[in-house]
């Protein structure tokens, strides 16, 4: 039996990679470090893990911890971030040692360990904006938006001539273009797996995930997915906050999707490429909001506008999985209604600290939000 160890496993995605894999017959190891922001205060193992997957409670950033994890293990789903485009403008020096850091030290016990196959997950961040169609029909990768055009309230990606662009799915072919730090340091997680991966032989694919969502997402963290942080205002019976206009479009994708891929891809035969893992449906965060609110029996909760924009902030990215499901098999199979139903079920019995306001002053403190 191949064992595996997933980097940040007791997470939210990593908990259900752990579950996909044991289903599929993997032994499996977790570690994590088990932060207070994703976790809470107490460190203890969260009771959703799989019986079977072992816990090992450590830091990526640990050199012997994670050669300690590595023992024994033939495959690595590698997990361990610091997640959140707002949190990383200004909690920068945490971003670059946990995400940066903390891939450096695995990848020094991997050259000294090589294993049969690792997988890292990237994401849909480092495109900074999403490809688009001019009014010509020429596919274009849109100029990030300008602080003088977001100060006058203009939010649609514009052209040259000011005309306005529309979004269409976005190919792993697009060039990135880095607007945060955490896009920063999802790129350089990818590609320093795969310069690795290449030069120690340990074949390796990177998975950009667009939006994530599903049950034992972090409710209490105002950082993590925006369905989650909308999950916990309307828990506290408070309105959504919606930034913008509320019309920018996401991908989003179920966990239990996420999970698949993430096995697709430790027992694909391909190596040395980058993948798309969406949905591949654009919806308006808007929309969302409001349809978490109708499914969690808070249709009376309207999402409140800030109509403010945050440093780091896209306007549109959702996914081209052309690649994706010609070259890894991976097709998403839950449908959005579906896997919000299924989130409302699971938030039915939550109960969240709403920290979403606490978040946006802390950022307007720092001149990140306007």
């Amino acid at each position: 039996m191949a064992r595996v160890l997933i980097t940040g496993g007791a997470g939210f995605i990593g908990s259900h990679a752990a579950d996909a894999l044991i289903d599929s017959g993997y032994d499996v190891r977790l570690l994590d470090a088990l932060a207070p922001q994703v976790h809470g205060p107490s460190r203890e193992r969260p009771r959703y893990l799989h019986p079977e997957a072992e816990l090992m409670v450590g830091d990526v950033t640990d050199a012997l911890a994670v050669e300690r994890a590595l023992r024994g293990v033939d495959l690595v789903l590698h997990l361990a971030s610091s997640v959140g485009v707002g949190q990383s403008m200004y909690d920068i020096e945490s971003y670059v040692r946990t995400n940066e850091l903390g891939t450096a030290v695995l990848l020094q016990a991997l050259a000294n360990r090589p294993v049969k196959r690792l997988v890292v997950a990237s994401s849909m961040s480092i495109y900074g904006e999403g490809a688009c169609r001019a009014a010509d029909g020429s596919l274009v990768a849109p100029d990030e938006r300008s602080i003088a055009q977001l100060k006058r309230g203009v939010w649609e990606l514009l052209d040259a001539s000011g005309q306005a662009l529309e979004p269409v799915p976005t190919p792993e072919s697009k060039q990135p273009a880095l607007s945060s730090i955490y896009a920063l340091n999802k790129y350089a997680q990818e590609r320093m797996c795969l310069i690795t991966g290449k030069a120690y032989g340990i074949p390796t694919l990177a998975l950009r995930f667009f939006n994530v969502f599903g049950p034992r997402q972090a409710l209490s963290n105002p950082y993590t997915g925006v369905l989650a942080i909308f999950a916990a205002r309307l828990l506290n019976d408070r309105p959504p906050l919606v930034f913008e206009d509320g019309l920018q479009r996401r991908d989003f994708v179920h966990v239990h999707d996420v999970a698949r891929a993430c096995l697709l891809a430790l027992e694909s035969e391909h190596s040395d490429d980058v993948f798309n893992v969406g949905s591949g449906v654009s919806r308006s965060i808007l929309s969302v909001a409001n349809d978490l609110a109708r499914v969690m029996g808070r249709s009376q909760m309207t999402p409140q506008i800030t109509a403010k924009y945050r440093a780091g902030d896209i306007r549109h990215c959702f996914a081209d999985l052309t690649k994706s499901a010609s070259l890894l098999g991976f097709v998403p199979r839950v449908r959005f209604e579906d896997g919000l139903d299924e989130l409302a079920r699971y938030l039915a019995d939550q109960i969240a600290d709403d920290q979403a306001e606490k978040a946006t002053e802390e950022l307007l403190r720092r001149g990140l939000v306007a």
